[in-house]
């Protein structure tokens, strides 16, 4: 019995150690792709600010990396007529989301177009292929769409609801990594992704929730600090977080399924530590749509008149 207790803790010692050099060896490669990606994001906030739009273009460029890591996992990339359908639709949603008929008629060729692609290379094309192709779109693009649609329907702040799109999934991810890496012993989901822990998932939404705290703090008392009439809704934030990490890892397990189907490891390279555009906003796609419906109910900023 003493043996195969001391077998049992030397084998958790051993697994310990392997997940600390796991995460020692891909900390620096995050802590890069941290260095730059933040600066990018203040820099797309900051002028965001002065320009509404840029915020539907630059989440138009961002969707359109995506499908084409989408497209190019599964080897449909050079298939020209069906790579700039889908293109063009991820670019200009996002930009024309708020435009109500127009968006809903570009929603409408979309579906069109992609059928007669279908018809006029019906040899070369198959409806698997066609319905990978069209719903990995339709599914990027729809939630790509939301941050545009969040950020300037409030006419408020730009920058709070970017922030609050980008961040919450983003640390809920991160929380969940560093917590399953040091804690982890319970897998959540084995067969898809194998480093997902119950313990990282509950480490990711304490992280979740206190990102939120802290974000709705900062907007509350130093962004909005010489406007009295803006008032941070903290409750709000506490049930976007929570419902924010359970989606995040619907998202990101969803995409690794994805990725198990294909073979493949990453959708790209982009980010080191992180791989592509889509490995790493994977989770914004299915959160980012949840602000904008959330935030009908129950308005993450309250207007004091």
């Amino acid at each position: 019995m003493r043996s195969a207790t001391a077998a049992t803790a030397a084998f958790d010692e051993r697994r310990s150690k392997k997940g600390d050099e796991h995460i020692m060896k891909s900390l620096g490669p995050r802590l890069l792709t941290a260095v730059i990606g933040i600066p990018a994001v203040l820099i797309v906030i900051i002028f965001s600010e002065l320009w509404h739009p840029l915020v539907g273009i630059v989440a138009g460029l961002a969707s359109v990396i995506m499908v084409g890591e989408f497209l190019y996992a599964k080897k449909l990339l050079t298939f020209i007529p069906l790579t700039i359908v889908c293109m063009l639709f991820a670019l200009l949603m996002p930009i024309m989301v708020s435009e109500g008929v127009l968006a809903y008629l570009l929603s409408f060729l979309f579906l069109i177009l992609g059928f007669v692609v279908s018809l006029v290379y019906h040899k070369r094309l198959t409806f698997s292929n066609l319905a990978y192709a069209m719903f990995g779109t339709m599914v990027i693009t729809f939630g790509m769409s939301a941050i545009p649609l969040a950020c300037i329907a409030n006419g408020y702040s730009v920058s709070f609801f970017f922030v609050l799109i980008v961040l919450l999934p983003w640390m809920a991810d991160g929380g969940g990594y560093f917590i399953g890496g040091y804690c982890g012993k319970r897998k959540l989901c084995p067969n898809i992704s194998p480093a997902k822990t119950v313990e990282g998932a509950l480490g990711g939404a304490v992280f979740c929730v206190a990102s939120a705290l802290l974000m709705g703090l900062i907007f509350q008392f130093i962004v909005f600090s010489g406007d009295n009439a803006i008032r941070v809704n903290f409750a709000s934030l506490v049930v976007l977080a929570i419902l924010d990490s359970i989606l995040s890892i619907i998202g990101d397990i969803s995409f690794s399924l994805i990725k198990r189907y294909l073979k493949i490891k990453d959708y790209g390279t982009i980010f080191p530590g992180h791989g592509g555009m889509l490995d790493r906003c994977d989770s914004v796609i299915f959160t980012a749509p949840l602000v904008v419906i959330l935030g009908q109910f129950m308005p993450f900023l309250q207007i004091m008149v």
